[in-house]
């Protein structure tokens, strides 16, 4: 079968131009001239911009272990209507800890998901001897913690280290929440002592020294190693600032930000409690903090891309305790692609630079690069059709995730994605998400792509 998308203005990390898509069989053709084939089954995108599949990789729908809070039917449907056709997922209520746990989350995904999807592993102090075996099985990536949270166990820094160099033989890449445990734990015996409950204490329980002592004891464990790891969710910028001074120095890191460190004040959650409870938590005290954050994002300057960290709860879940219950984590797929896009609008990025982060920088640091990430001959044809001139509006009636709720609600997003293709058919077109569950299908890193990252 051929598609061709006639007229709009195609945008890769590469730059921005008006052409034909040609899709044949499910993959890009062609990238031709404007008008120069025979269109055949078309789709007009006069006027609007053409942007390769987002890619979210940073994903937890909840599901198998608790899809009350998310499940793949509806975390799936939020990103085939944000443009994302393709997540990678970790759920820390059913970790990955060997072959066969892989195995059996990849056919649980393949009858419900309605993307293509990838399935990271965690790692756990007795699961680090598994490594090689789970890479080989086709886990995207390795989930590490430096302090327990969500119930998953924080490693030390021998284990961090042997986790490192188990990876570091296969080449595969380790994905590091970096919180330190010693100055959480000691934060959270002070906080509970004083008999704190309100949403001030949780800058002060997750502090920016816990972030940044914790990034510091990775980046030096990963040049030691010589493993392939990213800091995940940075959220401020001395810790991209060590990322890039790492990289500087020869180490193989990469940074991860999301746009809740681009978008919410740390005082939120002073007035919301735990509807901005989240961790690390936000950071911004001033617009200078977003102005600085936004120019790392702009320059590269420890951040290689950015994903949703979605981790959603219901509202209802969210407020049926206090601070120190309630779940960590915000709805993400809904809203990720609508806050880039309206940056890129305002002026804050370039849409090119939109493409490289949300897209092909994913793709590359996760070996996923030719399958996915860039509107180019034999790659799936994954698309995004965006009117720059639309706006939304972001409503709780609107959000398409089990959580139902959103921190932008309000909030007026210009730009709007019209369109989603994956691999040739369409999954969300006007208002309504088409594709069906079991619609997506795994993807994994091919064995001869299992490199470092340029």
């Amino acid at each position: 079968m051929e598609l061709t998308v006639t007229g709009g203005t195609v945008v890769t990390a590469d730059g921005a131009r008006r052409a034909d898509v040609v899709v044949r069989h499910g993959r890009i053709g062609e990238v031709a001239e404007p008008g120069s084939r025979p269109a055949g089954r078309s789709v007009d995108a006069d006027g609007l911009l053409v942007l390769p599949g987002f890619i979210d990789v940073h994903v937890h729908l909840m599901d198998p272990g608790a899809s009350e809070r998310e499940d793949w039917q509806h975390g799936t449907a939020a990103a085939a209507a944000s443009g994302v056709t393709t997540v990678v997922e970790h759920t820390h209520f059913a970790p990955v800890l060997d072959a066969e746990a892989l195995a059996a989350k990849r056919e649980y995904a393949d009858h419900r998901s309605r993307v293509d999807f990838g399935v990271a592993a965690h790692v756990f102090p007795e699961s680090i001897d598994r490594i090689g075996d789970l890479w080989d099985a086709g886990a995207v990536f390795f989930k590490a913690f430096t302090c327990t949270t969500h119930g998953v166990p924080g490693l030390g820094e021998d284990e961090l280290r042997r986790a490192f160099a188990a990876a570091a033989a296969v080449d595969a890449p380790v994905l590091v929440h970096a919180e330190d445990e010693s100055l959480t734990a000691d934060a959270e015996q002070r906080l509970r002592a004083a008999g704190r409950s309100d949403g001030g204490l949780l800058p002060e329980w997750r502090s920016r020294d816990a972030e940044r002592v914790a990034s510091e004891r990775v980046l030096r464990l990963a040049g030691d190693e010589g493993a392939r790891v990213i800091v995940a969710h940075a959220s401020h910028r001395e810790i991209l600032a060590m990322i890039a001074e790492a990289r500087a120095g020869g180490a193989r890191v990469f940074g991860e930000t999301c746009p809740q460190y681009l978008t919410l004040f740390e005082h939120e959650v002073r007035d919301h409690g735990p509807l901005r409870k989240f961790t690390p938590p936000a950071r911004a005290r001033t617009s200078t903090d977003f102005e600085r954050m936004w120019e790392a994002v702009r320059s590269g300057t420890g951040v290689d891309y950015i994903s949703s960290d979605h981790a959603p709860a219901t509202r209802a879940q969210k407020t049926e305790g206090d601070i120190w219950s309630a779940h960590f984590g915000l709805p993400g797929l809904d809203t990720t692609s609508g806050v880039l896009i309206d940056a890129a609008i305002r002026g804050m990025i370039e849409f090119p630079r939109l493409a490289e982060l949300y897209s092909a920088q994913p793709a590359r640091i996760y070996g996923l690069e030719d399958q996915k990430g860039r509107i180019a001959p034999g790659l799936d044809a994954d698309l995004v059709l965006v009117d720059p001139s639309g706006e939304r509006t972001v409503e709780a009636s609107t959000i398409r995730s089990k959580a139902g709720w959103s921190p932008y609600e309000g909030r007026v997003l210009r730009g709007r994605v019209v369109a989603t293709y994956l691999r040739g058919e369409e999954v969300f077109a006007d208002g309504e998400v088409v594709g069906e569950p079991g619609g997506g299908k795994p993807v994994a890193p091919a064995v001869s792509e299992r490199r470092a990252a340029p």
